[in-house]
């Protein structure tokens, strides 16, 4: 229990300092999209400690599937609470982009912010196992420089697998978007939860492309363009497809509505058709 009372520890320190820098920066607000720096980093630096469970303390520390999907599905719920509007995921900066949402300068920096926030949370991480406070954080050092990609498939299965979950993802927050946060943050993290278990021997459907930048884009067995295929290409396409499904259109490319005709609720009765004829 040691190396999980030390895991909680580090969770929370990456949470104090992702609210206090969202703190500090309410103060700024024409550095809002900073925001997104503090989400990615939360979620990256959290993300990774899970995974070092599920990589080594299943077996080191006796920590079973059960407890690493129950701890997943609490970094996720906490990321959705303390993050509030930033979500930490380029796929999402790109979507309020192709809505209409954003502009175009507003969403490259987002972008940037995500993943400069990822890269950070991957070097915050590094950090904390090389101090080996337990026998499993001491194991995870030592595998650091050799670490499992995530991406157990072919480029293309992996693709398609991150395509698919994809969409399902971006359907459920373009339907959940109008909806209480008390409903939409805890739904969205299960979500993510089943798919990342239920993927685990595929691509881990992270569904979110800094997300894969910091947890696997670093290990070797494919190159950094596969990776991105899999991890970012399929993200992008699978959440343009869910916008197309939900809107019908693409209000950044064009304005008709492809797929739901635009009929009126109200029809005018036959009768006073014809009385506005004769007048």
């Amino acid at each position: 229990m040691s190396g999980l009372n030390a895991s909680l520890g580090y969770f929370l320190a990456v949470v104090i300092f992702a609210t206090l820098v969202r703190t500090l920066l309410r103060k700024w607000r024409r550095l809002h999209f900073m925001s997104e720096f503090a989400s990615s980093f939360m979620l990256v630096a959290c993300w990774l400690e899970v995974q070092t469970i599920v990589e080594v303390g299943e077996w080191a520390g006796g920590l079973g599937p059960d407890v690493t999907a129950t701890m997943l599905f609490v970094v996720l719920l906490t990321h959705g609470v303390i993050s509030g509007g930033a979500s930490g995921n380029p796929s999402l900066a790109v979507q309020k982009f192709l809505q209409l949402e954003d502009t175009t300068l507003s969403a490259l920096l987002t972008a940037a912010a995500q993943f400069l926030g990822a890269h950070a949370g991957l070097l915050a991480a590094g950090f904390y196992w090389r101090l080996e406070l337990t026998d499993m954080h001491m194991i995870k050092n030592l595998m650091s420089s050799e670490c499992s990609t995530s991406l157990q498939v072919t480029v293309l299965q992996g693709f398609s697998t991150e395509f698919m979950c994809a969409i399902i993802f971006h359907l459920l927050c373009l339907s959940l978007k109008r909806r209480s946060a008390v409903i939409r943050v805890p739904l969205v993290a299960l979500l993510q939860t089943m798919f990342s278990h239920s993927a685990r021997r595929y691509t881990s459907a992270y569904m979110n492309p800094s997300l894969a930048y910091g947890l696997t884009f670093h290990c070797p067995g494919f190159t950094f363009t596969e990776y991105a295929v899999v991890y970012w290409l399929s993200s992008l396409t699978g959440m343009t497809l869910a916008l197309l499904f939900y809107m019908g259109h693409i209000p950044r490319i064009f304005a008709k509505n492809l797929l739901y005709s635009q009929k009126t609720r109200f029809r005018v009765p036959k009768g006073d058709k014809a009385e506005k004829k004769k007048m």
